[in-house]
């Protein structure tokens, strides 16, 4: 049984968890500073959060390699393009079957939705429809009719699940109610969140154009645009912490959250090399953050794809801790 949890965990994408992991956080710390606060509502709905977010990769997996298969991508790699291929190993390596990958996917969403069950019972509807939009949106990332992600919208629809869903359902089923500090947080937030897609999405350029998977860069066309969208994703949050700070919804502490804007301008620099020559190779700096498993990347040919996303990982992440210790130290 733990063998069993620990494949499918892995399997999930657990890496990826800090998109979800730290934007509820820091929702349940935003909470604890207002009255009604229930750490054991805040606490179910973190969890909660991280489950439907594992649940949702696994459900991207599944309805992937459902529509085109894992071939295309091999098929990328063979023509030489810079392809990350390691998702849906378990599937064509015969670890799995499809059919135990959606037994999986229910299992993580039915737990998630006992978590969002409890909260509903104690704080009423407006979970219950947060929950079911969020659910239907996350389903319909690449699930059928919609397959937003296959039509330019997967980028739209992680950063809205990620930011100000997540962020307004955690701090709601924590205290109760909702906040306009809340929304000045988390659309930032969401936009970092999106980040991360969108930096893969660029590197992934080429095969999920091959694949008919139309990303917002695949909907770009153009060089310029890409990096102009990735410009607006990257810098936007920081004026979206002003705008707060200006308008009074935020105090002056918040702008500590600049303090990792050299962090964004280094990502900047990276996707434009990728973009003019991908060849270039970069190494890992301290101020970077954490890059785990490196050495191993770099045996893999997977050190230009993953020093890109570990920064805008660690540029999500360290906007977050800032904004925690705000809530907790001023």
């Amino acid at each position: 049984m733990i063998h069993t949890i620990r494949f499918w965990l892995n399997n999930a994408r657990t890496t990826a968890l800090a998109q979800s992991l730290l934007p509820a956080v820091l929702a349940f710390c935003m909470a604890t500073q207002v009255e009604g606060f229930s750490a054991g509502l805040g606490f179910m709905a973190v969890i909660g959060a991280m489950l439907a977010h594992l649940s949702m990769n696994l459900f991207d997996d599944y309805f992937d390699y459902r529509i085109k298969g894992s071939e295309f991508r091999d098929a990328m790699a063979r023509k030489g393009f810079r392809a990350r291929i390691s998702k849906c190993a378990y599937l064509t390596t015969g670890k799995a079957t499809l059919k135990q990958l959606l037994i999986a996917c229910i299992v993580f969403s039915a737990v998630a939705c006992v978590f969002g069950a409890v909260i509903w019972w104690f704080r009423g509807n407006a979970i219950l429809w947060l929950t079911l939009i969020a659910g239907g949106l996350g389903v319909s990332y690449s699930g059928a009719p919609l397959r937003l992600s296959y039509h330019g919208l997967g980028e739209l629809v992680i950063g809205l699940l990620f930011g100000p869903m997540l962020m307004a359902g955690v701090y709601y089923a924590a205290c109760g109610h909702f906040d306009w500090s809340v929304a000045f947080v988390s659309v930032p937030v969401g936009l970092l969140v999106a980040n991360v897609v969108y930096t893969h999405a660029i590197m992934d350029y080429e095969p999920d154009k091959e694949v008919g998977k139309m990303t917002f860069a695949v909907l770009l066309k153009s060089k310029k645009r890409m990096l102009a969208a990735s410009f607006f994703i990257l810098f936007a949050p920081f004026a979206g912490i002003i705008g707060g700070v200006v308008s009074g919804y935020l105090s002056l502490c918040y702008l500590l959250t600049l303090l990792v804007l050299p962090m964004a301008v280094s990502l900047f620099y990276l996707m434009i090399a990728f973009v003019r020559r991908p060849e270039k190779k970069f190494r890992p700096r301290w101020w970077m953050g954490p890059m785990e498993h490196w050495q191993s990347i770099q045996q893999a040919n997977l050190d230009w794809f993953m020093i890109r996303w570990y920064l805008s990982r660690n540029l999500l992440s360290f906007f977050c801790l800032i904004i925690i210790l705000i809530v907790f130290i001023f």
